[in-house]
């Protein structure tokens, strides 16, 4: 059972969640608008296991409102917009989402999102023992979730460190974009292809000269060559 928080200005957005989130079982509490949303996880910032954020909503935006929250939590983030632009899902990442959703959604594949998310969410106290690997100076630590490049921690968004620990424990394989868009999301896509490849942008962004070890492999998908 997990509890959510469903932030969202439209009544029938939010009754439609909360209906199918509760047949699942899960507790479902309600915000109309970013600003709300703020508040009560200034109040309450342990009280979450995920937040389901709109983007378009009047006094405060969805994207705004994650830029605060993660000042004080951590609590994993699902976006909501009637907006499919690459930029907006890029912004959204950047910001530190865990996935985007363009409305209008099938309910069964949002509590389907849900649940993978939280299943990569478990804390890294439930893997007995430390596994780590290192490729010149990037080093992956798989237990406590780090990574660092030439000893300073990099910050990654939750899917780019999902990303990088895929390719990671799949070294020197190629791997196809299904391969790829089933393990590391852990569902059937639905989504747009661009998805991953933004993704992987990010990612090799944030990885600096080690971007080097992603491969991309043209028709086929993409390699961590090390």
């Amino acid at each position: 059972m997990y509890r959510i928080l469903v932030v969202d200005d439209e009544d029938k957005i939010r009754a439609l969640i909360r209906k199918y989130a509760e047949f699942e079982g899960h507790t479902v509490r309600e915000a109309a608008d970013g600003m709300e949303a703020v508040r009560i996880c200034r109040e309450h910032p342990d009280d979450f296991d995920i937040i389901i954020m709109d983007v378009m909503m009047p006094e405060l935006d969805g994207f705004s409102a994650v830029r605060e929250i993660r000042k004080y939590s951590a609590t994993p983030v699902l976006m909501l917009s009637a907006r499919g632009e690459e930029y907006d899902k890029i912004h959204g990442f950047e910001l530190g989402i865990d996935d985007y959703v363009v409305k209008p959604f099938s309910p069964k594949e949002l509590m389907m999102r849900i649940n993978a998310i939280m299943k990569r969410a478990k804390p890294a106290a439930d893997q007995p023992k430390k596994d780590q690997v290192s490729f010149e100076g990037l080093t992956i630590d798989f237990t406590g979730r780090i990574v660092t490049i030439d000893g300073e921690k990099v910050d990654l968004s939750p899917k780019e460190y999902d990303l990088l620990f895929y390719f990671a424990k799949n070294r020197n394989i190629a791997l196809t974009r299904e391969n790829l868009i089933t393990n590391v999301w852990g569902y059937d896509f639905y989504g747009d292809d661009r998805t991953l490849d933004t993704h992987i942008k990010l990612l090799r962004k944030s990885l600096k000269q080690y971007s080097k070890f992603i491969v991309t492999l043209r028709g086929v998908g993409y390699r961590f060559e090390v």
